[in-house]
C-alpha cells in the first residue's frame, strides 16, 4: 500500500489576518503498486499535452482552473483511494495546537491516518517535506510512535519527499487543493471536487 499526504490551507491561526478558516490533510492511497506507476505516468503524458517542461509541478493555488480541470478529469478513473480530513479552525480549542503550527499539523497528519477505518495497514508513506531537519525527525518519530502498535502497524515507512520531482505528491496536492475549495465562498467551490468524488473513501469533516 502506497500513500501520497499533502495539505491545503495553512496550519496557523491568525484567522482574518491571512490564516486560512480551514485546513486539509488529503491522502491519496494506492493498494496497488503498478496502479500509482500506471497513474504517474498518465500525469506525465498530461504534462507534455500541456506543453509544459519535466520541472513543472502542478500545484492547486497555481493553476488556471481550464488545467485543475483536465488534471482532476484525466486522473479521474484512475484506481486510487480517497481519504481527507477537513478541520475547521474554530473547532480547534486546544492551546497547545493553537499556538504551535508544528504540533498541529502533526496532530492532523496523525489523525487522518489512526482514524482510518482499518483500511490502512503496513502502509508506505509519502509526503511533501516540511520544516527543519529536527522537526522532521521528530514528527516521523511521533508518528511511528502515534501510529504503531506490536499488534498492528498503519505505517511501516514514512519519508519525505520533494514534490518538484513527484507527480504522486503532486496529486495529493491537487485533491487537498479541490477538497478546500469545495469549503469556500469562491464561484469555482464544487466544481473540482465533483470530478473527483467517485474516488472518495471518506471526508471527515472534523468537529462538526
Amino acid at each position: 500500500m502506497l500513500i501520497f499526504l499533502d495539505e491545503s490551507g495553512d496550519p496557523g491561526f491568525k484567522v482574518g489576518k491571512g490564516s486560512s478558516n480551514v485546513f486539509v490533510i488529503a491522502l491519496v492511497i494506492f493498494d496497488d503498486h503498478l496502479e500509482a506507476e500506471e497513474t504517474a505516468l498518465k500525469i506525465k503524458r498530461l504534462r507534455r499535452e500541456l506543453g509544459k517542461d519535466d520541472g513543472f509541478e502542478f500545484k492547486f493555488n497555481k493553476c488556471s482552473r481550464a488545467i485543475r480541470c483536465h488534471f482532476l478529469s484525466t486522473i479521474a478513473e484512475c484506481r486510487f483511494r480517497i481519504r481527507a480530513l477537513v478541520i475547521r479552525k474554530e473547532k480547534i480549542y486546544g492551546k497547545e495546537l493553537r499556538r504551535n503550527k508544528e504540533s498541529f499539523y502533526a496532530y492532523a497528519v496523525k489523525m487522518v491516518l489512526k482514524h482510518n477505518n482499518d483500511t490502512i495497514r503496513d502502509a508506505k508513506l509519502k509526503m511533501d517535506g516540511h520544516g527543519e531537519r529536527k522537526f522532521r525527525r521528530e514528527f516521523l518519530a511521533y508518528l511511528r510512535r502515534e501510529l504503531n502498535s506490536p499488534s498492528r502497524k498503519i505505517v511501516s515507512h514514512l519519508r519525505f519527499v520533494d514534490s518538484r520531482g513527484n507527480v504522486l505528491i503532486q496529486l495529493a496536492d491537487m485533491i487537498a487543493g479541490a477538497i478546500h475549495r469545495s469549503f469556500s465562498n469562491k464561484v469555482d467551490a464544487n466544481i473540482y471536487r465533483e470530478i473527483i468524488k467517485k474516488r472518495e473513501e471518506d471526508v471527515w469533516i472534523f468537529g462538526r
